[in-house]
């Protein structure tokens, strides 16, 4: 029988789905506990739901519709699960992150309260009945779910806020370079086979390469390749690079701008290089940039597992369990100024 397929506007920048209504779950049934508060089915149930909502097009389109109650990654664990298992986490976040408000003063405005009752309305207002029953929503589950969304948005900001952001020139620092890689393990035959090398090809590659390097001195790295028919690729890093060879990096470290390298020769490959800029203005603030995003990522996870570690969380199981993926949707973007939705068509 094939899986029913149901119209889903989403809601722009938010995760969420909801209880089936028409599937027996009870939305005020306790399906998780924070300390002393009860979590009612319907928020977790709306969050899973429409999140499966949003991945529906693409996984189904590559993996057919059994893709949710299958093992995609052999681990003995379904797709449904997976999505589940990130969900649920995602609640004990949420209401970890509500417990704590008082602590960065955050709280939410009026003007807030009903932007969330206004989105709530229009998310309801652009799916028919059978979407919202499929996925489970009514306007207070919907109001609920946005209310501590919003509250994880602004302690998410008011956290990060706390990082550290001062990256030295030093720290940031990015240089660019280009290169070429010669295989000394194997190469692809006329037949498009890879085939090892023999000693004595060893030896005609390694003087080959020397002469191509030597070239390459003399002219430039890119008219060399095309003469030897080598492909000059570039490359970024940093002081403290952890993914490049060792030797290619300490040979890297002792360039000028301009100068290129001897021949570098590592397990797996030969290497010619250039260092086309110690200091490359728009690299080096692209790594400025990531540092601060890592360091108030980092700041943000260590504050809220050390509140977690704090607070007691439990998953009622066999209520959890009675979520299951059993309809499919099918989404398609239209551009809506109040909500930014993406609406779906039932196929």
């Amino acid at each position: 029988m094939r899986t029913k397929r149901w119209t889903a506007a989403l809601l722009g920048g938010v995760m969420a789905a909801s209880m089936l209504t028409g599937c027996g779950l009870n939305k005020n049934a306790t399906v998780a506990t924070f300390d002393e508060t009860d979590v009612p089915l319907g928020v977790a149930n709306f969050a899973a739901r429409l999140q499966q909502a949003s991945y529906d097009d693409f996984y189904v389109a590559y993996f057919g519709e059994e893709v949710w109650s299958s093992d995609m990654y052999g681990n003995g664990t379904t797709m449904q699960d997976n999505v589940k298992d990130s969900v649920m986490q995602s609640m004990f976040d949420m209401y970890t992150l509500e417990a704590h408000m008082v602590e960065y003063d955050v709280e939410l405005t009026d003007a807030e309260k009903t932007a969330i009752a206004d989105t709530a309305s229009a998310f309801l207002a652009a799916n028919d009945d059978k979407a919202l029953e499929a996925l489970g929503a009514d306007e207070e589950t919907v109001v609920q779910y946005l209310t501590l969304a919003t509250i994880q948005s602004k302690m998410h900001a008011a956290i990060i806020a706390e990082a550290d952001t001062n990256v030295s020139d030093e720290e940031a620092n990015t240089s660019t370079y280009s290169y070429v890689r010669i295989s000394n393990t194997t190469y692809t035959d006329a037949n498009g086979n890879s085939v090892e090398y023999t000693e004595e090809e060893l030896t005609e590659l390694a003087a080959t390469v020397g002469l191509f390097d030597t070239e390459a001195k003399a002219g430039t790295l890119e008219d060399a390749a095309e003469k030897y028919g080598y492909t000059v690729s570039t490359g970024t890093f940093t002081a403290d690079n952890d993914t490049l060879d060792e030797a290619v990096l300490t040979a890297l470290k002792g360039l000028e701008e301009g100068e290129v390298s001897d021949v570098i020769d590592t397990e797996s490959a030969y290497y010619v290089l250039r260092l086309d800029a110690k200091t490359d203005a728009e690299e080096t603030e692209k790594t400025r940039q990531n540092l601060i995003s890592q360091r108030q990522s980092d700041h943000y996870s260590e504050v809220l597992e050390g509140w977690e570690a704090e607070h007691t969380w439990t998953v009622k199981e066999k209520v959890w369990e009675k979520v299951d993926f059993d309809n499919l949707f099918t989404t398609v973007v239209e551009s809506t100024e109040s909500l930014g939705t993406e609406n779906a068509t039932e196929q």
